[in-house]
């Protein structure tokens, strides 16, 4: 089992969960990050540390962002790891956290 990043996390991309992760299973794409699925231990550490609740164990993903599932175990592999916080991309889609 693993957790996924949502919706909420594309064109915003906070980084608070990444710090807090004790596998380093976080991905960064240029939109936004991803949890690699085979990496997760589903500690559920990065949960509560997600400014826009982003972060979701995979049988509890809203149905509509089922996609999610799959998009994260298909572009983790291809970003960098990411294991510092940044500042936040806060795009246009981006509502910004009111952490």
């Amino acid at each position: 089992m693993a957790h996924v990043v949502a919706e909420p996390c594309f064109d915003c991309k906070y980084t608070d969960c990444v710090v807090v992760c004790p596998v380093d299973c976080f991905y960064e794409g240029a939109q936004m990050l991803y949890i690699h699925p085979e990496e997760c231990i589903d500690c559920e550490a990065c949960v509560p540390e997600c400014p826009v609740e982003a972060i979701f164990h995979e049988d509890n993903v809203p149905d509509d962002w089922k996609e999610f599932t799959s998009l994260n175990a298909e572009e983790a592999p291809k970003c960098p790891v990411i294991t510092e916080k940044k500042t936040a991309l806060e795009g246009e889609s981006c509502t910004p956290a009111s952490k």
